[in-house]
């Protein structure tokens, strides 16, 4: 067979064996609180469009339109002649949104963090990272050639232990929100001791962005933090703002050496026009319309409120994401597949995602979904969790 051939056939084999075989699915409509698969229609809370914006019909216009004017592609690196003034105006517009004096595009979220990291840091660097960070934040610090180190989970103590210990340059890299556990990092106590200790604090709110704070900020907002507390930070696009695409936001300084040297900028042909004028579109909902974070934040608490009365074990969580707390990877599965024959769909989430033992339903609300909507899925969880 050959060892390449052999190798991936039997990675393939185990992972059928443990249940953690993946498999993608193909949608026949736009995202939405109602989708469509292989022709049947399908309650969605596994998505991560938190306002309801993928396919809001101004956003959907603002992308015809700037296609019609620039075309589709951008043609070339945002260093050549591929960025163009929709580009311009997104990173101007988020700059002023987050109170920075710069913002940065990138074509993805992978892409920003590993290029932050792997700009910022060098050989005897250090950085420190939550251990449930995004898989983006520690490829990227592994990849730097830093002194890294991960830290228990949300644990301020953790972290000064081993800062304290440090000398040199140091880098503090946690998520806003945690993708797979929906809880928020104590950017607060984070950030007093990173100034305390002399170390940068970089913030990853890919999930926080657009959600939290009474502006919708993110968590940043909510924790209080300006730019000299955070110098560091980035979110996506294609979360609460229903496009594509990822942002760092900070201080000239940070802004000009990433354009300068951060290769996952200078070496990929940059966003499609189209999108930056959508997200720039997405922006001004989310700035007008702050009745989708006030909404969402209701839905969140009724579906709480119901769980907890159903006895279902959810994880600790007051964002969109919320976990149901299965255990067994296996059983996590089959309860999906269970909610999506009644007509449910919900992901299970399973190692190595999250560590074994871990294995959940990654439901997410948004504010797209109808209060109606959100009973149903309490009644089938209830009906199939009994079931399973």
């Amino acid at each position: 067979m050959g060892a390449f051939p052999e190798r991936l056939s039997a990675a393939l084999d185990q992972r059928k064996r443990e249940g953690l075989f993946r498999h993608r699915l193909t949608l026949e409509s736009a995202q939405g609180p109602v989708i469509r698969l292989a022709g049947r229609e399908y309650l969605n809370f596994c998505s991560n469009d938190y306002l309801g914006l993928a396919a809001h019909p101004k956003v959907t216009e603002a992308l015809r339109s700037a296609a019609l004017e620039y075309g589709v592609g951008s043609g070339a690196s945002h260093l050549v002649c591929g960025h163009s003034a929709p580009h311009h105006q997104l990173e101007e517009a988020l700059a002023e949104f987050t109170g920075r004096p710069r913002a940065l595009l990138f074509s993805s979220g992978y892409m920003a963090n590993t290029g932050i990291l792997t700009t910022l840091l060098q050989r005897g660097d250090h950085v420190f990272q939550d251990r449930l960070n995004h898989a983006s934040l520690l490829d990227g610090g592994l990849h730097s050639g830093a002194r890294f180190q991960r830290f228990l989970h949300n644990d301020v103590s953790s972290l000064e232990a081993k800062l304290t210990t440090a000398d040199g340059p140091k880098l503090v890299v946690v998520d806003g929100v945690f993708s797979m556990d929906g809880d928020t990092a104590p950017l607060a106590d984070i950030a007093a001791l990173c100034t305390a200790q002399d170390a940068w604090l970089m913030v990853d709110d890919a999930h926080g962005f657009g959600v939290l704070g009474q502006r919708g900020v993110g968590s940043t907002e909510v924790a209080g933090l300006d730019d000299a507390a955070v110098p560091v930070l980035m979110a996506t696009l294609g979360k609460a703002l229903g496009t594509a695409g990822a942002f760092v936001a900070g201080s000239e300084l940070l802004i000009e050496g990433l354009v300068q040297q951060a290769r996952n900028y200078i070496y990929t042909t940059a966003l499609p026009p189209a999108v930056a004028a959508a997200s720039l579109e997405s922006l001004r909902l989310l700035q007008e319309e702050s009745w989708r974070r006030v909404y969402l934040a209701g839905l969140i608490a009724r579906f709480r409120r119901g769980a907890e009365q159903l006895d279902l074990p959810l994880m600790a969580s007051a964002s969109a994401i919320q976990p149901l707390l299965v255990g067994d990877a296996r059983r996590a599965t089959s309860l999906s597949e269970k909610l999506r024959e009644k007509g449910l769909l919900i992901g299970a989430i399973r190692p190595p995602t999250v560590p074994a033992g871990t294995s959940r339903l990654r439901i997410t609300l948004s504010a797209a979904h109808s209060e109606e909507q959100v009973d149903r899925l309490l009644d089938q969880l209830a009906r199939c969790w009994l079931e399973v």
